[in-house]
């Protein structure tokens, strides 16, 4: 492919004919924008009639506030309308990711939750969720031998005992 050079003197004068006529055609835009929202406001809004009397200007003002309702409540439909389409278009995005096989995983954060709280988010809020890994285990039951009780006896009873014989043998020298 043997392409040749253009030159300096033939690119720049090439530059200028595209620039000029990219200039003819944003004016020629503007107008036409201009064009239509005068055609849109002669449609839309007649053009105000002011009267002397408070009762006219009452009436107009009715009038408006009507025409302005009317206005919003068309707005608030197209904006729920939108809402909706763009919920659609998102799921059917993902059904389509889905379908092709290819997903693409997002960045995972890192989130400090205990057990209890983990599994409680996947098996809902309707299931009793508890990680007392004791309550689980088998109970059992420690034999007590009695017979060591008895032959140690009650330490108490001995010291007792040697308050008792003390006070016997004081009470019985002094007298």
């Amino acid at each position: 492919m043997s392409e040749k050079k253009m030159s300096s003197s033939r690119k720049h004068h090439l530059k200028s004919l595209m620039l000029s006529i990219a200039k003819g055609r944003l004016e020629a835009e503007v107008v036409e924008l201009e064009v239509s929202k005068k055609t849109y406001m002669s449609e839309n809004c007649p053009p105000l009639e002011l009267s002397g009397s408070l009762a006219d200007l009452q009436e107009l003002c009715k009038k408006i506030h009507t025409n302005l309702d009317k206005v919003d409540e068309e707005r608030y439909d197209l904006e729920s309308k939108v809402g909706k389409c763009d919920k659609e278009i998102d799921d059917l995005k993902i059904k389509v990711q889905d379908l092709k096989g290819k997903f693409k995983k997002p960045a995972l954060k890192k989130v400090r939750m205990s057990a209890d709280a983990m599994l409680k988010a996947l098996l809902g809020s309707k299931h009793k969720v508890n990680m007392d890994l004791r309550a689980n285990l088998k109970q059992v039951k420690k034999e007590v031998k009695e017979e060591d009780k008895e032959t140690v006896g009650d330490w108490r009873k001995n010291i007792e005992d040697k308050a008792d014989r003390k006070k016997m043998f004081e009470g019985s020298g002094g007298v």
